[in-house]
Formats: structure tokens, C-alpha cells, sequence
């Protein structure tokens, strides 16, 4: 499935009647850069604000999560030095 978002078309993948659906942010991101996305995603993926709400979400989805091993990420977050590795 797919929407179209002020010209930008995005793909959404997954359940969406059951509300187990996501939307392709390299998609969402080719509006600011379409050749280049990925360094878009790159960007939002060392902001604060976006690592604060990911820590959120595993709280709240991930029974495994490891909030102090998290700290570091979330202290570090903004730094432009700082590069959220898998």
C-alpha cells in the first residue's frame, strides 16, 4: 500500500486494519532529499529528541529493554560526533 503526502508517495507495509502497520521513513525522507535520503535518516537517527522517543517505545513494546545501558545513547544523543549503532 502506498499514500501520497503533499507529492511524496510512501510506502506502508504491514496490517493496517489491525493497526500493525509502518510507513518507510527513507520514503518520508526523500521529500527533503531525493537522491540522497539516507543522510536524512542519518540525521534524524543523532537527534535527541528521536532517541528519547525511541527509548520511550522499547519501555513500552520491548520486555528485554535495558534502560541503563540506554542513558549512554540518550546522553550522548545531539553530539555531533554521535552515531546510533545497532
Amino acid at each position: 500500500m502506498k499514500i501520497d503526502a503533499n507529492g511524496t508517495e510512501i510506502r506502508v507495509m504491514g496490517d493496517v486494519v489491525n493497526e500493525d502497520a509502518y510507513i518507510s521513513l527513507t520514503d518520508i525522507a526523500k521529500y527533503k532529499n531525493p537522491d540522497n535520503a539516507f543522510i536524512v535518516v542519518a540525521n534524524w537517527m543523532r537527534n535527541h529528541s528521536t532517541i528519547s522517543f525511541l527509548g520511550l517505545w522499547e519501555q513500552i513494546h520491548n520486555p528485554n529493554f535495558k534502560p541503563i545501558e540506554f542513558d549512554r545513547f540518550k546522553a550522548e544523543s545531539g553530539d555531533n560526533a554521535f552515531t546510533l549503532k545497532g
